[in-house]
């Protein structure tokens, strides 16, 4: 399990309401993902564990999954707030958020737990003006 690093400032990225400065798109296809003050900016203490958008090894021959730690993410209350997302499949009551576009991913997660909670990665996105 590896650490994500953060690679942004998140002074040009978050409001003085805590909401996302600007568009966010996917890093492949470029497709909308979420409109300006949409998703809600939080930091986890607790980081969440998601595979890694690019695996070294196989998922067909059974090789174990490679998993990062990410901890800050925009918070998104209603899914049809998203402009462009798709969900996988659950797996241990969890739905991964996967570009609805190019399908790569997982840019977030949705734990069935809390279903009116969906946490995009901010590590995973681009952010536009």
């Amino acid at each position: 399990m590896t650490e994500c690093t953060e690679a942004y400032n998140l002074s040009e990225l978050v409001s003085e309401t805590n909401t996302n400065l600007k568009k966010v798109k996917c890093l492949r296809c470029d497709s909308f993902i979420l409109q300006p003050n949409s998703g809600l900016f939080t930091k986890l203490e607790m980081s969440l564990s998601i595979p890694a958008l690019r695996q070294k090894k196989s998922i067909v021959t059974g090789d174990s999954i490679e998993y990062e730690l990410l901890q800050n993410f925009w918070i998104v209350n209603d899914a049809f707030t998203f402009e462009n997302i798709g969900f996988t499949n659950t797996v241990d009551n969890k739905k991964y958020l996967i570009c609805a576009d190019c399908e790569i991913g997982p840019l977030g997660v949705q734990n069935l737990d809390n279903p009116n909670e969906f946490y995009l990665s901010i590590d995973r996105v681009k952010h536009v003006n």
